[in-house]
């Protein structure tokens, strides 16, 4: 496994039982520059194959965590600050290891790129995001170090029982600095799965677009310092 990531988020399945894990890992992909990726993410096959349910635990928490550290630190920095006075930043993203959710990818770049002003998503190579399709048993998941570098794995199964746009859409919000709030409303896009499936908003809300503008107000020079990341096992 080539690409070096410190955060790992799964959209949360929770109705039917069905939840994704996340996990830290101890290095990280230097701030602004491309992440390596593997030919196929760790854990994931070309078949479908049946999801398992999950409970989120320790891991989860601490990623939830390090990315509120990371939010609430963008946040307070901004308090009392005008205008963003910085030119967007371009997050360049690869869709080619994901052929079957093509269309998804490009409406949820659209869905941000409409949403927010400080960070532009847009295709490109290098790429700082790599979307990769497959099957794991844990369902969805972002992988990365959570400000513009990193990838995604979409599962098969658990784009077949939840809205894959969606689903593309809040693993993308990761890959922003956003946590998961899985107790939040279906107007939420990081509430995930837990609202059900008949959840199928892809598109953050005011509060998430704010957030995600405080995230990049300074570009690709994270407010919180990649020190924030630490290794959870």
């Amino acid at each position: 496994m080539t690409i070096r990531t410190t955060a790992r988020a799964r959209i949360l399945t929770a109705a039917v039982g069905v939840a994704a894990a996340s996990a830290l890992v101890a290095t990280t992909p230097s701030a602004g520059s491309s992440a390596a990726s593997p030919a196929q993410p760790a854990g994931s096959t070309n078949s479908s194959a049946t999801t398992q349910g999950y409970t989120p635990g320790s891991r989860d928490d601490a990623l939830n965590a390090q990315l509120r550290k990371q939010l609430d630190a963008a946040l307070k920095q901004q308090q009392g600050k005008g205008t963003n006075a910085l030119a967007t930043t371009i997050v360049t993203y690869d869709a080619s290891q994901a052929p079957s959710f093509a269309s998804e990818i490009s409406q949820a770049a659209s869905i941000w790129n409409s949403s927010v002003s400080n960070v532009r998503l847009q295709p490109g190579s290098p790429a700082n995001l790599t979307y990769y399709e497959g099957s794991d048993p844990s369902g969805s998941y972002y992988s990365g170090d959570g400000h513009g570098n990193g990838y995604i794995l979409i599962d098969y199964d658990q784009a077949t029982q939840y809205d894959p746009l969606r689903i593309v859409a809040h693993e993308t919000g990761h890959d922003l600095g956003l946590p998961d709030h899985y107790s939040g409303p279906c107007s939420e896009l990081m509430s995930g799965g837990g609202p059900g499936p008949s959840c199928t908003n892809p598109y953050p809300n005011g509060t998430e677009s704010s957030q995600v503008d405080a995230l990049w107000a300074n570009g690709f020079s994270a407010a919180f310092g990649k020190a924030a990341f630490g290794s959870v096992k």
